[in-house]
């Protein structure tokens, strides 16, 4: 592996990163001033050129920031970390503008330290692979099956001239599927045109919408046309329908009904042969009830209504619209494009996304100009993302310590019934029971007569925990009013009790095996068999995700 140069004038700077770089099995090479580093690099080999540098600033016989700029220019493939003990703005922004990976203040934390440099190794790692691609940009990305129903809709489309409405909320891509509607019917060599009509004044929307002859009113100096006449032979398409005023809907109901239309100011009438196209993210029936849309407008719009899911409702297409994303900034800003980390990925997923793939598509762009090395980590993640998993999170945990009560709704589980089934489904090992090789244990799952029902007595309550062998005879006493605990962690504290006490010699990977397996299991399962989102999901490679099957025995 090629080694990792470390410049400073400072020996127990050198020595303290040499050693922490041994440790992780990374080589290194030192030096003392920008000068002989220089001078070493015109001189190594392909096997002695580094892939990472660490330099302090201020150095005898030279500047870091200019040995950072000589690198950039000769050796643009190295990744450069600027150490200071000078921490100031003008230090950091130098170093940043000059190309730098990243900017570490001393004194700083060895283990961070070292973390720094791996990252860095992940981006010359990542530049060696290249991530850009000559092919033509897709029209819409989607692999969830909302979205291949959307596809299928456009493509029974392509060859009618029908009005359609497309509904779904703010940002989710409806004038992209507009545009998608437009480019594969008969009138693809047509103009489509657009227009948010709730973005368009009241006084100013007639005028765009149908045109106005001159002197139709003040400051018309001449005649304009309006996108009706735009879109002559082509689409138009009117995004937010529903926040059109309601004297201007009548107008456009006359369009749609017999295709004729009048300038403002005008008395000539023109034909208009458009296919409309609409959109809202309201509801268009409740709107009618509240008598702010026209019933008559919406049944002419409302032939053919298409759906477009919210992008929480096809998660599985979050992984490839981020890396289209991620590539289509780094061209827009001119910048090197980023990768995204499993684990920063997984937490992607989560995220509920509220302005949708317009949301996703601007976290792409943050994460192209935030994000200091071409590996997007968790913690690079915007703050809204990160706010939201730290919070979902402290929930999850909170509700897991929440009492769960046992009601009585289903008279035929009994208690007995019940915990014979957490017994065999959790509390088994090899076909032998472990209740008896373990103390009890304490649950916030409250299990006395009133909570399961006046027809279990206290001490049937008791018989019924013995019997499954939660509970010792000699611990009855203190159980009236107590509570039990039963949780996964105990459920593999006591199989790991019983494979101890039965003198196993491989506890470790017994457990180890059983829940790796139960992981991926439970993972493919809510993927749906799909292994690469499974893995993603998890926070692992897709190859690790395939060795594991193989080697649990998990295969088809």
């Amino acid at each position: 592996m090629n080694p990792i140069w470390i410049v400073d004038d400072d020996q127990s700077i050198r020595f303290v990163l040499e050693k922490a770089l041994l440790r992780e099995e990374l080589p290194t090479r030192s030096f003392t001033n920008p000068r002989d580093v220089l001078r070493a690099l015109s001189e190594a080999s392909l096997e002695e050129y580094p892939q990472v540098l660490l330099s302090d600033i201020r150095m005898p016989g030279g500047s870091g920031l200019e040995l950072l700029s000589e690198i950039k220019l000769k050796y643009p493939s190295i990744s450069v970390i600027i150490m200071t003990a000078f921490s100031d703005l003008d230090s950091a922004v130098s170093s940043f503008q000059g190309g730098a990976f990243e900017y570490l203040p001393k004194p700083f934390d060895v283990p961070k330290a070292v973390d720094l440099v791996k990252r860095a190794l992940e981006e010359v790692s990542a530049k060696s692979v290249g991530v850009t691609s000559s092919q033509e940009t897709p029209e819409m990305l989607g692999q969830a099956p909302a979205m291949q129903d959307v596809f299928r809709v456009i493509g029974r489309l392509s060859q009618s001239n029908v009005t359609v409405l497309i509904t779904g909320e703010s940002g989710s891509g409806k004038e992209l599927v507009a545009r998608a509607l437009h480019k594969h019917s008969q009138r693809s060599n047509g103009t489509f045109v657009a227009i948010n009509t709730a973005a368009i004044p009241k006084d100013l929307l007639e005028s765009e919408l149908f045109g106005h002859e001159r002197g139709a009113f003040t400051g018309a100096q001449t005649m304009r046309r309006g996108r009706f006449e735009q879109a002559e032979g082509g689409t138009l398409f009117l995004d937010e329908i529903g926040d059109m005023p309601f004297d201007l809907q009548t107008r456009l109901l006359r369009v749609l009904s017999d295709g004729n239309f009048y300038r403002v100011g005008g008395h000539t009438s023109i034909k208009a042969n458009v296919r409309v196209i609409a959109a809202t993210h309201q509801d268009l029936e409740q709107r009618v009830k509240e008598g702010a849309f026209r019933e008559d407008l919406f049944h002419r719009l409302n032939v053919i209504r298409l759906r477009l899911p919210a992008l929480r409702e096809r998660k599985e297409d979050i992984p490839v619209l981020t890396h289209f994303f991620l590539k289509q900034s780094a061209v827009q800003l001119g910048v090197d494009p980023k990768r995204i980390s499993a684990a920063a990925l997984s937490v992607l997923i989560g995220f509920p996304f509220p302005g949708n793939v317009r949301q996703l598509e601007n976290i792409c762009h943050w994460l192209s100009v935030m994000t200091p090395s071409l590996v997007v980590e968790p913690k690079d993640l915007p703050p809204e993302v990160l706010e939201f998993y730290h919070q979902h999170q402290a929930q999850m945990h909170t509700s897991s310590l929440e009492p769960a009560s046992i009601t009585p709704h289903n008279e035929d589980l009994t208690l007995s019934a019940h915990l014979k089934m957490q017994k065999s489904s959790e509390f088994m090992t090899d076909g032998h029971s472990i209740g008896a090789h373990v103390r009890p244990f304490q649950v916030d799952r409250r299990l006395d007569s009133e909570a399961i029902g006046s027809n279990k007595s206290s001490s049937n309550l008791h018989r019924d925990m013995a019997h499954v062998g939660l509970y010792e005879p000699n611990e009855y006493a203190g159980f009236e009013g107590g509570q039990v605990k039963v949780t996964w962690e105990h459920s593999l504290e006591l199989e790991a009790a019983a494979l101890l006490s039965s003198g196993q010699s491989d506890v470790w990977g017994i457990l180890s095996k059983k829940f790796e397996a139960k992981l991926i299991q439970t993972a493919l399962s809510n993927t749906k068999g799909r292994r690469i989102e499974a893995a993603v999901k998890l926070g692992i490679g897709r190859n690790t995700i395939t060795r594991k099957i193989q080697e649990l025995g998990l295969e088809d």
